[in-house]
């Protein structure tokens, strides 16, 4: 699993980020405090607290972690 922490602190952010990960295959987790969500999720984005970062969790994925990676790059704190 890799974690990373992002800032999705405005709706266009929130909505590059969803449109940016949908694409890949796998399981991508979205955390703050002990609330989870799936990442592909938009409404449950939008459900946290997005005034501090998350934490993006990479349980699995089908594709080359560098091209996720490349792909919320712009979200990374």
């Amino acid at each position: 699993m890799r974690t990373y922490t992002l800032d999705l602190n405005s709706i266009e952010r929130v909505k590059g980020f969803v449109t940016a990960i949908e694409g890949f295959k796998g399981y991508f987790d979205l955390a703050s405090g002990r609330y989870v969500i799936d990442a592909k999720s938009i409404m449950g984005i939008f459900s946290m607290d997005l005034s501090k970062p998350v934490e993006f969790r990479i349980l699995e994925t089908e594709e080359k972690l560098s091209e996720v990676e490349a792909a919320i790059a712009p979200y990374i704190v």
